[in-house]
């Protein structure tokens, strides 16, 4: 009862501190450049310039409290030992790129990037080419997207009871039921490197297919119907309509999907955290960082490897961002 109350205050109070904000500064904003007299003209286009970004402000501000403030913090807590007192200067850089596993969280993000974005976007696209030629597309749809709608850590409990290994006569799990059927003896398949790794990416893949599904058949029913119509009366099959017609025409899609769920890729965390925790040579970038700083209470450390991980986001971030306003264009 407690919670239901303070929510509803946060609620109510957070509601009426917008209304009460957007409400004073816009009066204040008509006091100081009252459109009287001589100057009438001049002071509304002074108040037009502001008053955007007096509505703006919260926001900015929000963002630069949760953004822009915590990449600095990080590049000078970086440049310091684990207490974020002492200056070490770039110690820390020197550690990271010396440490085993360091390398080895590189080594598995750049697998995770090859396998996983490229995964899920051709299998979202298939999704999105068959449930369209199909009466019961939108239910398929549904199934398909359904993933989407899970946490991270309750898909990684799902596969983590697919995968389960509990020694002979205890299987529970439904692979290794599957390998019992096959004469193929029980695994502990989260102990097999590097097979492991793509244990790990199939539940990354079966929660992005949804999404890129979702985006790619908007794209693909963008198609004009005249543009179909006439490859089919100069005698296309199928197959060549697909791959001549359709995926030319939405390829600045396929590209926003493909670097989104890249993006995503990079800062993959809790499906390892859950499944593994980084052991059987299955450590990422973000979970690395994770271990450092509050199982290793190191902050200069754990800093160090988020702006390498806020380095390899950044250039594919930006590069999304002016695609897909070409896209809009």
């Amino acid at each position: 009862m407690d919670q239901l109350l303070y929510a509803s205050a946060t609620i109510v109070i957070g509601v009426f501190g917008c209304v009460a904000y957007f409400f004073c500064s816009n009066l204040a904003l008509d006091l100081i450049f009252p459109p009287r007299g001589e100057h009438a003209g001049r002071n509304i286009n002074i108040a037009n310039l502001i008053r955007p970004w007096l509505f703006l402000f919260p926001a900015l501000a929000l963002l630069g409290l949760y953004l822009v403030y915590p990449v600095f913090n990080s590049m000078w807590l970086s440049l310091h030992d684990a207490t974020g007192r002492n200056w070490v200067g770039l110690d820390n850089y020197k550690w990271l790129f010396n440490d085993e596993k360091f390398r080895e969280s590189m080594r598995n993000n750049f697998l995770w990037l090859i396998v996983v974005p490229a995964a899920s976007t051709f299998f979202g696209l298939m999704a999105a080419t068959l449930t369209d030629r199909i009466k019961w597309g939108n239910i398929a749809k549904s199934l398909v997207f359904m993933p989407m709608a899970i946490s991270f850590v309750g898909a990684s409990v799902i596969w983590k009871f697919i995968y389960d290994y509990r020694g002979a006569g205890e299987e529970i799990g439904v692979l290794n039921a599957l390998a019992k059927v096959f004469g193929v003896a029980p695994q502990a398949w989260m102990t097999l490197e590097p097979w492991n790794n793509f244990f790990l990416m199939i539940v990354l893949i079966w929660i992005q297919t949804g999404f890129a599904m979702v985006i790619l058949s908007a794209a693909l029913r963008g198609i004009p119907e005249e543009t179909i119509e006439a490859a089919v009366i100069d005698g296309a099959s199928p197959f060549q309509i697909f791959m001549k017609i359709k995926v030319p025409q939405i390829w600045g899609t396929i590209g926003v999907v493909w670097t989104t769920i890249t993006i995503l890729v990079l800062k993959v965390f809790d499906i390892v955290l859950a499944m593994t925790n980084g052991q059987w040579g299955t450590q990422v970038l973000a979970n690395l960082m994770f271990d450092w700083m509050f199982r290793g209470l190191d902050y200069g450390r754990a800093s160090t490897v988020a702006l390498v991980i806020m380095a390899l986001v950044t250039p594919i971030m930006v590069w999304n961002i002016r695609n897909a306003r070409r896209e809009m264009s």
